[in-house]
């Protein structure tokens, strides 16, 4: 058993990375050396610390655990409260582990204010297993937002040409949306007096009031995922950030709406999510669609893979709403998987980009010629993005569909066109990067991947690999934590409707005795 508070220890580690750059002084080469280290070693202490939480965590307990409750502003009721089960412990490991992969991946490339740029990495992984942490709707929403000024700064400072653009729009719709919210939070705290989000969800939220209230969440959680029709910020920021920006934005960041869709929107507001499933599997379908498409026609390869972020989260939404053990199992794994394939893919990018400086596809061509070992590298996990059997992407699109079944077959047949196009654009693009004729003589004096690079990758092979081949040591965890979610919210519903039809007999009973009163007359 864990005695001490675990969770707030992994959440602010990384602060105790960042007091130690802030006191890095001397040369700007000796600067940059120090901020590497002392960045590198912080996130991979982290990401130790949270590998000893999973150890220790209870895989069979549907309850959160390692719960830490400090009286925060005891005279508004609202509390420092902490907690995860398993549906959180995941993602709270995503992001420790692609967290020091993002500072090896800027080891070389990023040569400029390095110290500010590790101080703006480690305050951002404060931010976001702080969030997916949180069991108090205040707590939530300070972490949810805080996210946002680290990204900021990173897309700004060390991004592309049309970084400040870029920069901006992230922040504009993922601010309007995420305003929504905290006027949602607000209602809620005034109807129940409570920001417990556990405490919520046994309130009973009225049906009229849990509309108003879902819409609000949707704003939110719609950007960034990002659902069809606010997606258009994502792929600027992913040409214009610098490749560990795409990594931890593809990695984590877009996890952070599936997420609340799993811990606000269902238990919170069961009603009004049945009541807008539809809508939702509308937009996602057009998202899976619509987006590969677009996808097919891009000739950056940064933004091909942002357009396939937003198809693959498509499968998503679709999965969480189906609200049965497989799709919600599934939409749980293909968060965790396209976390750590796309956060590949843009690695991929990164590599050839280091070396060639443009991201145009029709710039490369037979690479596998001189670039074997990175040619290898990327077919694992293009492979892997289009659901190959044996791979991690082929199990959360497979549930996905499989529980989306048993709520519209005709749905499932829309989505499934989604793994068609996927697989179109994907080979489409390793084809024209990787095959073909070595011809263009920068191209012929690329080097293959170097150790660094070797490292970087390998761990992510392995995973994609294992949740591929042995799934059920990332099912069998959450299974009990999702099982909970979805009791939850039929029961609420179930209560619900028979409320709904008692109110209507006894309607019916009082209008047939008036009209019974009104012949004696």
């Amino acid at each position: 058993m864990i005695t001490f508070p675990i969770l707030s220890l992994l959440t602010f580690l990384p602060l105790v990375g960042v007091l130690f750059l802030l006191c890095i002084r001397g040369s700007e080469e000796t600067v940059a050396r120090n901020a590497r280290a002392t960045a590198l070693l912080t996130s991979i202490f982290t990401f130790a610390l949270s590998l000893y939480m999973y150890q220790n965590f209870d895989k069979t307990s549907a309850d959160f655990q390692f719960v830490e409750q400090v009286a925060w502003l005891p005279g508004f009721n609202i509390n420092y409260k902490m907690g995860i089960d398993g549906i959180s412990i995941f993602f709270v490991l995503l992001s420790a582990f692609l967290t020091p992969i993002c500072i090896l991946a800027s080891w070389e490339s990023v040569t400029s204010r390095v110290k500010e740029y590790m101080i703006s990495f480690l305050l951002l992984e404060t931010m976001m297993i702080g969030m997916f942490c949180a069991l108090d709707m205040v707590l939530f929403y300070i972490f949810f937002e805080g996210v946002l000024i680290p990204m900021f700064i990173i897309i700004g400072v060390w991004g592309g040409a049309r970084r400040v653009y870029a920069s901006f729009k992230f922040f504009l719709y993922t601010l309007l949306g995420s305003v929504l919210m905290l006027v949602a939070i607000l209602a809620l705290y005034r109807a129940f007096g409570t920001t417990d989000m556990i405490a919520l969800t046994e309130v009973g939220v009225p049906e009229a009031m849990q509309k108003w209230i879902w819409l609000a969440f949707l704003a939110s959680f719609a950007v960034k995922v990002p659902m069809w029709p606010v997606h258009t910020w994502l792929p600027d920021a992913h040409v214009e950030a610098p490749t560990a920006g795409s990594v931890i934005l593809a990695g984590v960041l877009l996890k952070m709406g599936g997420y609340g869709f799993l811990r606000l929107s269902l238990p919170i507001l069961p009603e009004a999510s049945a009541y807008f499933t539809p809508l939702i599997f509308t937009l996602s379908v057009i998202a899976v669609i619509y987006t590969s498409l677009v996808a097919l026609a891009q000739e950056d390869m940064k933004k091909l893979i942002a357009y396939s972020s937003v198809a693959h989260m498509g499968f998503v939404t679709l999965g969480i709403f189906t609200v049965n053990q497989q799709g919600v199992e599934g939409a749980m794994f293909q968060m965790l998987s396209h976390g750590i394939v796309s956060a590949a893919l843009f690695l991929c990018v990164g590599v050839v980009y280091d070396r060639l400086h443009t991201r145009e596809i029709t710039r490369y061509g037979g690479l596998v010629k001189n670039m074997p070992r990175y040619a290898a590298v990327f077919m694992i996990f293009t492979m892997a993005s289009v659901g190959l059997p044996g791979t991690s992407g082929f199990v959360g699109e497979f549930l996905v569909l499989a529980g989306l079944w048993q709520s519209s077959t005709v749905f499932t047949f829309l989505a499934a066109t989604g793994v068609v196009l996927g697989a179109a654009y994907m080979l489409y693009l390793y084809r024209r990067v990787v095959f073909g004729e070595l011809t263009k003589p920068d191209v012929k004096a690329m080097k293959d991947i170097n150790p660094r690079e070797i490292a970087i990758f390998a761990p992510l092979v392995v995973l994609v690999l294992w949740m591929g081949v042995y799934p059920s040591s990332v099912i069998t965890p959450m299974a009990p934590s999702v099982a909970r979610v979805i009791d939850h919210y039929h029961a609420r519903n179930a209560a619900a409707e028979t409320a709904k039809a008692d109110a209507q007999k006894n309607n019916a009973a009082a209008q047939t005795s008036a009209e019974g009163k009104g012949d004696a007359e």
